[in-house]
């Protein structure tokens, strides 16, 4: 299938390193996500880490909420396979441990680390060892000062707060940082990112926080992302759905794969079915879907159920299924290859793909 690029023009920024990793304009949007686990329990939390770097994470951050969790830290960092990110609340301490562990990346909240005094010592430590930060502004823990002035958490009162603790380590002498600022409310953070984003070139984290369930949290985030995204704004992604992590990934690059900013995996095409539709096609999808879903090869299959535009788009796409009444036919790259009854469609465009690829698939 041919690829239709969009002229999407990154927003320039610097470059930050995470363990082996480029963060910036120059390189590719970074996937990220979040281990649910208790971080104490450091078998449960790399047995996830390792599930999310499966799934395609690029890096990886753990809540780090006392102490204990802070000394687990070495044994997760040594065994994992992602880059790890300690995400500090509250007491500064935690991030000079998590530092000591030998963490890739510090996330703090300087609105509720203890003051600019203590996230400068952060700084200092975090500097020394070529760590860098990410400012993490949230609608739910802005200041108090803030709040009062602009009357809520507004756009324009992240942004202050944003570009307030950028400035409090800068004065420290610390460049290496990444901002991240959040919301809820879908149009309160595209304009926050578009507002930060037109005055300073650190690179950006994008996300909308606390965006739900499976469903409604991915159409939120899909919405504010896509939107940045396609204004080039945005140098790595998480999607935060309560659900797990791994899901998060998926829709990620669900998101990235939509705007062709980046490809990994399988894409699906499949119709919505009507009135015209002569099998189950739901089934049929659902089953390809599972059946691909460990493929890592940036291939496009199409899944369509009657002959109104199942042919042209199983033509158009490197993979396909055109179905009809209890039957279909099987296309690769734009070429007919067989037929086959509806009990065998699926089984048939595997054998195709997978003959085409070598790649193995359960069939």
């Amino acid at each position: 299938m041919k690829e239709k690029k969009l002229q999407i023009k990154r927003r320039p920024t610097i470059t930050v390193k995470i363990g082996n990793l480029q963060l910036g304009s120059r390189y590719p949007v970074l996937v990220q996500s979040m281990t649910n686990t208790d971080t104490r329990d450091t078998r449960a939390t790399l047995a996830q880490i390792k599930a999310l770097q499966e799934a395609g994470c690029d890096f990886v951050r753990v809540a780090v909420p006392d102490r204990e969790a802070a000394k687990a830290l070495k044994v997760i960092v040594k065994g994992s396979p992602l880059p790890v990110v300690a995400d500090i609340h509250f007491n500064y301490r935690l991030a000079l441990e998590s530092l000591d562990a030998g963490v890739s990346k510090l996330r703090i909240n300087p609105g509720n680390i203890g003051g600019a005094e203590k996230v400068l010592k952060v700084a200092q430590a975090a500097r020394e060892k070529g760590v860098p930060i990410r400012i993490g502004v949230n609608s739910g823990s802005l200041e108090k000062k803030l709040l009062d002035s602009y009357g809520g958490p507004t756009a324009e009162a992240l942004v202050e707060s944003a570009l307030g603790h950028c400035n409090l380590l800068e004065d420290s002498g610390f460049r290496d940082i990444v901002v991240s600022i959040k919301a809820s409310d879908v149009p309160t953070t595209v304009t926050a990112n578009r507002l930060f984003a037109g005055k300073t070139k650190y690179p950006i984290h994008l996300g909308i926080t606390e965006a739900g369930t499976r469903l409604s949290g991915a159409v939120r985030s899909a919405v504010g992302l896509g939107i940045l995204l396609a204004e080039g704004i945005g140098d790595t992604i998480r999607v935060s759905l309560t659900a797990d992590p791994v899901e998060e990934v998926g829709v990620a690059y669900g998101i990235l794969g939509s705007l062709r900013i980046r490809r990994r995996g399988v894409e699906i095409i499949s119709c919505p079915t009507c009135g015209r539709t002569e099998v189950d096609l739901v089934t049929l999808a659902e089953d390809v879907e599972r059946r691909l879903r460990t493929v890592d090869l940036p291939i496009t299959v199409a899944v369509m159920g009657c002959v109104v535009n199942g042919p042209g788009e199983a033509r158009e796409a490197d993979f396909g299924i055109a179905a009809g009444r209890k039957s279909g036919v099987v296309f690769r790259h734009g070429e007919e290859v067989c037929k086959a009854t509806e009990k065998n469609l699926v089984k048939k465009l595997l054998e195709v793909i997978s003959t085409d690829t070598g790649i193995k698939i359960e069939i």
